[in-house]
C-alpha cells in the first residue's frame, strides 16, 4: 500500500531527487503529493531553479575567466 509523503518528507525527496534517481515508489508518492499540495509544489519549483541555475554556473564562470578579459 502506498503511503502518502508528508510535507517534510516531500523536502527530502526533492533534495534527494537532485542527487540521485529515486526508486518507483518515491516517486510516485512525490508525484501524487505535489498534486495535491500547492506549498510543495511551489518548493518543487524553487529547486528546480536552483538546479537549473547551479548547472548554468560552470559556463558562466568559463565566461568571466582571465580569458576573457
Amino acid at each position: 500500500m502506498l503511503m502518502m509523503p508528508t510535507c517534510k518528507d516531500v523536502s527530502k525527496l526533492l533534495s534527494d531527487r537532485l542527487d540521485q534517481r529515486l526508486g518507483r515508489m518515491d516517486t510516485l508518492g512525490l508525484r501524487l503529493h505535489l498534486a495535491m499540495c500547492n506549498a510543495c509544489s511551489q518548493v518543487a519549483r524553487q529547486f528546480e531553479l536552483l538546479r537549473k541555475g547551479t548547472a548554468e554556473l560552470p559556463r558562466a564562470q568559463d565566461s568571466t575567466g582571465p580569458e576573457s578579459k
